[in-house]
């Protein structure tokens, strides 16, 4: 989970790209100062640098659309698919386990 100084940068980046404003370091101890909120000095500019040269409004439209695009969250097939891949996952599983206790020549109870 993010820490507080984390997620104060990662608004005050939000707020700059919102705007259309380039996210540099100076931008973000402005925006952190006038919100009032102290953070490690180091993270304004580690922001900074990881998202230079990012377009970070066509990200989180990217990862909305990518999102989207997975498919139908729910309907009355995606159940019983969604289902059937987990007794299919549950199964292979018993027979790895059971396999493995055959490679041994013996079992727990034997």
């Amino acid at each position: 989970m993010a820490s507080d100084d984390e997620l104060a940068c990662i608004y005050a980046a939000l707020i700059l790209a919102d705007d259309h404003v380039t996210i540099t370091d100076d931008k973000l101890v402005t925006i952190l100062k006038a919100a009032k909120v102290s953070v490690e000095p180091y993270w304004p500019g580690l922001f900074a640098k990881a998202l230079d040269g990012v377009n970070v409004r066509d990200l989180i439209t990217n990862i909305a659309n990518s999102a989207g695009s997975a498919g139908p969250a729910g309907g009355a097939g995606a159940a019983p698919a969604a289902e059937e891949k987990k007794e299919e996952k549950k199964e292979e599983k018993k027979e790895e386990s059971e396999e493995s206790d055959d490679d041994m020549g013996f079992g727990l109870f034997d």
